[in-house]
């Protein structure tokens, strides 16, 4: 049986949805995955075990519908015996279409109800605990395995040794002490709306620098270099000492590298914040105000710590939809600032870092 996971979005999304490979190869024998992903997220599940082939969707894929096409005609050829698409977008519902799977599955959506043999739809009453990001993934596989059995529900990465090797040698070209803790610091949010304000951002790094004698990573690359020196010129000149500004990477897999070698990664919530846990560094991660945090706030516990404007001024959401939030978003931010969580802050780095007086 061959069958394909259809997920293209962003990286937090390719990573999580690559729980349903494993879980499909655990409990159905003798079953090849397929898994077609944007081009630029292959990097988050290159030399997963449980992925047999990687199919990627490229900008040309999107641009040329004579590319497309051939694209639809490669689909169809690999005979698929399902189809899982997550997001049940137009592009995903042609390639779920032209597949000519017997059984498709998808969201329930009126403009797509033709296409697909399966439906899901997500429950209201989700249960509380890895985030309901991954408890809705589990779902599309219900169709095919009625009775999931040990469902696995941590996504994973695997770098390989000599991967890790290039980014300790990177790191110690940039002077970097591999006898005090490395913190990836997650400055930049995947766009305006989901990026904390720079000058908190940098009350925040001027606070984890003092109260630990870590090596601060920033996250970011080279199109983002202007806002990076902005935020760094706003950090203390005693945090400027310990930051090694121009130890970064340009790309992806790298970047994942020099992460596995990280304490802890601090930052705005997103894609950085998921490989983190799937690499079981531990994350504080900030929500954006538009963001749903039960949605992403995975595996939550001591070492994996998230705040929200919410948890902390409820009333500025009550009766407030996610797109209105979003339109909201600037003048909101400016209302959660650092002193708000200070106490899980200092509770994060009490957990996951050896503090200099502990």
């Amino acid at each position: 049986m061959k069958i394909l996971i259809i997920q293209q979005k962003m990286i937090g999304d390719v990573l999580i949805s690559s729980i349903l490979c494993e879980n499909i190869k655990k409990n159905l024998q003798d079953t090849e995955v397929h898994y077609l992903i944007n081009s630029n997220t292959k990097a988050v599940v290159s030399n997963n075990p449980y992925v047999d082939q990687i199919l990627l969707f490229t900008p040309e894929h999107r641009q040329s519908k004579r590319s497309f096409y051939r694209f639809l005609q490669q689909v169809k050829a690999q005979k698929y015996h399902a189809v899982i698409d997550i997001y049940s977008k137009l592009e995903s519902n042609c390639i779920s279409f032209f597949s000519k799977a017997p059984i498709k599955i998808s969201l329930k959506k009126w403009y797509s109800s033709f296409v697909y043999t399966h439906y899901v739809e997500k429950s209201k009453n989700r249960p509380i605990g890895v985030g309901y990001a991954i408890e809705d993934r589990l779902l599309f596989l219900a169709p095919l395995i009625p009775a999931l059995k040990a469902p696995v529900k941590k996504p994973i990465i695997y770098l390989t040794d000599t991967e890790m090797a290039r980014a300790k040698d990177f790191l110690l070209s940039h002077d970097v002490d591999f006898s005090k803790p490395i913190i990836m610091l997650g400055i930049l949010g995947s766009a305006k709306n989901k990026t904390y304000p720079l000058p908190y951002m940098a009350e925040l790094i001027d606070k984890v620098a003092s109260k630990t004698d870590a090596t601060l990573l920033f996250n970011y690359i080279p199109s983002q270099h202007i806002e990076a020196k902005k935020l760094y010129d706003l950090c203390g000149a005693d945090t400027k000492k310990k930051v090694k500004f121009r130890a970064f990477s340009d790309s992806l897999r790298p970047f994942l590298a020099l992460l596995s070698h990280c304490k802890a990664l601090i930052g705005n919530e997103g894609g950085a914040v998921n490989m983190a846990k799937a690499l079981n560094i531990p994350t504080f991660s900030i929500f954006s105000p538009w963001i749903t945090k039960a949605a992403w706030d995975t595996f939550a516990d001591d070492t994996n710590i998230a705040v929200h404007l919410n948890d902390y001024k409820p009333e500025i959401f009550k009766g407030k939809s996610k797109k209105e939030l979003q339109k909201e978003t600037r003048e909101i931010y400016p209302l959660f600032k650092p002193e708000l969580f200070d106490d899980r802050l200092e509770h994060f780095l009490s957990a996951a870092i050896t503090l200099p007086n502990q």
